[in-house]
């Protein structure tokens, strides 16, 4: 079982808080983690295959393709702001 000063220096080492109370509380669940850690190391697992997902779903995004779209003057023809210079001319949004 970890002790309190082990679980203070953890709680140090990861910038917490944490009172007499908590370590405690933690000393006692943190331990179990591990020891649960310590069971799963036990099992032989060199013939099995690493497993990224288990549901079988596959990606269902469409294919990337490039579309017509419209061209500079159409865009800028929908505009009722002003164009000046090939660009739509708006509003100052910071005061000098």
């Amino acid at each position: 079982m970890l002790s309190i000063e082990q679980i203070k220096h953890i709680a140090k080492l990861a910038r917490l808080g944490v009172s007499d109370v908590e370590a405690e509380k933690f000393s006692q669940q943190l331990s179990s983690i591990l020891g649960y850690v310590e069971l799963l190391n036990e099992v032989d697992v060199k013939d099995v295959l690493p497993t990224s997902q288990v549901t079988g779903l596959q990606n269902v995004m469409r294919e990337d393709t490039v579309k017509p779209f419209c061209t500079k003057e159409e865009l800028l023809g929908c505009t009722e702001l002003p164009v000046q210079l090939d660009q739509i001319k708006v509003k100052p949004v910071m005061n000098q």
